[in-house]
């Protein structure tokens, strides 16, 4: 079993915000590039108003058309319990829950209070859900641009709700305002209030320290991280939340430090040119994509 666990969210966080629409057909050619290259997780969509987020009506499809794919862990996310019913009756093995920490971007994001999603989540909690994972994703974690500071107490208080009833906890850095000392610093206080519930680790790039937050996070012992690939993405409904921590640095970093992530580099830059030709024109990134691996790097595996 690899080292290190990376969920590609390229297909729900990464498209979410773009500027075109990508075909169902490419996403799916896409989706299984990216389980070819080794990924064991995927985001492959979000169950939300159509009108809302166009970009994420074909979720139903892709949830059932990635079933399909061996050794694939399908995740969706849902923001309320009608999501959570059609994420189960597609078929996803995962789903994720946004709890934001910030009232002002909870309020925009989901038309709820922090409080009231957490009720929301406790609700699906209770709903029938035989072998479908929960996940609650503490967002704003880190800091919000509608709100500024999140106090850390409310997000150890939200990320301690979530943690009675869900599967897992993760940490979302939305708007990309999280620096190491601090990553280390809040996943270290959610720890020790919550043990080994807390799982995930949801960076951005915005300011330029995606990976050093996510290399904080594995110091601290974090082993499972989302990306996206080309560092597509942000959040439709937090202004200046853009970048993802880029799936294909993030991946040569673990590889390049001796760990297993499972993932083949090349496979998934060819998973990248996939991606980059079914929207093209929409903006990407990426260190390792423009300069190439070093001259004899072996990966870890």
């Amino acid at each position: 079993m690899p080292e290190i666990l990376i969920c590609e969210v390229g297909p729900r966080d990464g498209l979410q915000n773009a500027k075109q629409l990508m075909p169902t057909e490419a996403k799916k050619a896409w989706i299984r590039s990216l389980a070819d290259a080794g990924l064991r997780e995927i985001e492959v969509g979000s169950f939300v108003p159509p009108k809302l987020i166009p970009a994420m009506a074909d979720t139903h499809e892709l949830v059932v058309f990635s079933r399909a794919l061996p050794n694939l862990k399908v995740v969706a996310l849902a923001p309320n319990l009608k999501g959570f019913q059609r994420a189960i009756e597609a078929g996803a093995h995962k789903v994720t829950f946004p709890v934001s920490a910030s009232r002002e971007h909870s309020l925009s994001n989901v038309r709820m209070t922090p409080d009231q999603m957490v009720e929301e989540v406790r609700k699906c909690a209770e709903h029938p859900h035989p072998g479908v994972e929960m996940e609650g994703a503490v967002s704003t974690a880190f800091g919000c641009t509608m709100q500024g500071e999140v106090p850390e107490e409310d997000v150890v208080r939200i990320a301690s709700k979530l943690a009675g009833f869900c599967d897992s906890v993760a940490l979302a850095d939305t708007v990309g305002y999280a620096n190491p000392a601090q990553v280390k610093r809040l996943f270290n206080k959610v720890r020790s209030e919550i043990g080994d519930k807390l799982e995930g680790a949801h960076f951005h790039d915005t300011r330029g320290l995606g990976l050093a937050n996510a290399l904080a996070a594995y110091e601290v012992g974090v082993r499972a991280f989302d990306s996206s690939l080309g560092g597509l993405g942000g959040c439709p409904f937090a202004p200046g939340a853009s970048g993802n921590v880029i799936t294909e640095d993030l991946v040569f970093m673990f590889e390049s430090m001796g760990l297993d992530t499972g993932i083949d580099l090349d496979k998934l830059l060819e998973a990248r040119k996939l991606m980059v030709s079914a929207i093209p024109g929409e903006p990407v990134y990426g260190h390792l994509a423009m300069a190439g691996a070093p001259k004899g790097f072996h990966a870890a595996a």
